[in-house]
């Protein structure tokens, strides 16, 4: 009997509880009246003015203060960086720890450079700087490597170390200083008579010196691509190189580091024009040549190299997809009167015009380095994401002689 009192407690427990479910289940307002009662609550209290203009301005001060952090962080780097250019550190580390800013910098005679490895896991540009007084010669070079530094590095330590012999050769010959035209008549001149010839210039002299450069630019490429083969070494640099002899200046260029000169009234004068897979000439060459270009972000020789001229780079010379030769442009300093010259890596290119680079020096001339510093760090401060090497060559005391060619 007690089992049958159990089961007979649970049972009606069970009913009951049911029933209370079941009251509870079909009194339960319907899903229209919810979502009514919801909408009804948006609208008077979510949607009214006050309320939005307070969340406009919550999410305002929010993202205020997130742009407020970014910009503290990265005057902070600008200023951490700028102190270390300031104080002269040969090595500086940035902030996020991920690049050395290493620097290399030179001041000789009337020429300033100043190089960064910037943003680039590796430096890969390189300078040259020669100087004879005796012979009035000067040779001023920049050269940016890619693929690695093996090009750019031999270009520097080979390039004016074997074209500054064959210029003093060429300079110290007697026939050099006789003027073309007096050389002439005097083979019409009767023995024992004199004649008062005034020297004459030529420009088979200019014709001589751009001769030179060319042959050993490309002298040199032949001889950076034995070496290059025999390690196995791909890499390849650009070259600006310029040749100064009493009041003429001749600038070749191989690639896209560029050369600019500020003449009188600090009007912008090129010195050089770069080599881009996407002009004209050059793909013309590379299209019968049996290559191609592509676009990835920049023009580049068959999804390559982003430059149509290049030393070393075998793989792509050997099929002769590019080549060595420069284009040279000649100056006389006498007549253009320059205050000062730019040569510098692509670097820097990526950041300023060509205008824009000179009146910056114009505005920095008389600071340390000639303003190239200074220079190259606002070309990092701008974004740039390559090696920077900025040459600047000041010709405000340039004294040309009279006497020579033009």
């Amino acid at each position: 009997m007690g089992d049958g009192r159990t089961s007979e407690f649970l049972c009606l427990t069970y009913i009951s509880q049911m029933k209370d479910y079941s009251h509870v289940v079909f009194n339960f307002p319907p899903l229209s009246t919810i979502m009514s009662s919801i909408t009804t609550f948006v609208q008077c209290y979510v949607l009214k003015p006050e309320t939005l203009a307070i969340c406009l301005l919550l999410l305002g001060l929010y993202f205020f203060f997130q742009s407020v952090q970014l910009w503290y962080k990265s005057v902070i780097n600008r200023l951490q960086y700028s102190t270390s250019l300031a104080e002269g550190f040969g090595v500086f580390t940035a902030p996020s720890g991920k690049h050395d800013f290493r620097t290399w910098e030179l001041r000789e005679g009337n020429a300033n450079v100043y190089a960064l490895q910037g943003r680039r896991p590796q430096m890969e540009d390189r300078f040259s700087l020669m100087i004879d007084r005796k012979n009035d010669i000067a040779l001023y070079g920049v050269f940016d490597g890619h693929g690695g530094e093996f090009a750019a590095k031999y270009a520097e330590q080979h390039l004016f170390k074997n074209l500054l012999p064959k210029l003093q050769d060429i300079l110290n010959q007697p026939e050099w200083h006789k003027p073309e035209q007096a050389k002439d008549r005097e083979e019409d001149t009767p023995e024992g008579v004199s004649e008062n010839l005034d020297p004459i210039p030529s420009n088979s002299k200019v014709d001589e010196l751009t001769r030179l450069l060319t042959e050993e630019i490309l002298t040199l490429d032949k001889e950076l691509i034995v070496e290059a083969k025999s390690s196995g070494d791909v890499a390849g640099t650009t070259a600006v190189v310029a040749l100064v002899h009493n009041q003429q200046l001749i600038v070749a260029n191989v690639g896209d580091s560029r050369g600019v000169l500020c003449g009188s009234e600090e009007v912008t004068i090129p010195a050089t024009f770069d080599h881009k897979p996407q002009q004209l000439k050059e793909h013309k060459r590379i299209k019968e040549a049996g290559g191609f270009i592509t676009f990835n972000g920049v023009w580049r020789v068959a999804g390559i190299l982003a430059t149509s001229r290049a030393l070393g780079d075998y793989p792509l010379k050997d099929r002769k997809l590019i080549t060595a030769e420069p284009d040279i442009l000649t100056f006389n300093l006498k007549e253009i009167t320059p205050q000062f010259m730019i040569l510098a890596t692509d670097g820097l290119w990526d950041a300023f015009t060509n205008e824009e680079a000179v009146l910056f020096i114009s505005n920095h001339l008389d600071e340390p380095y000639l303003g190239a510093k200074s220079l190259v760090m606002q070309a990092y401060l701008r974004g740039s994401v390559d090696n920077v090497t900025v040459m600047v060559v000041d010709f405000r005391d340039f004294s040309p002689k009279d006497e020579v060619f033009i």
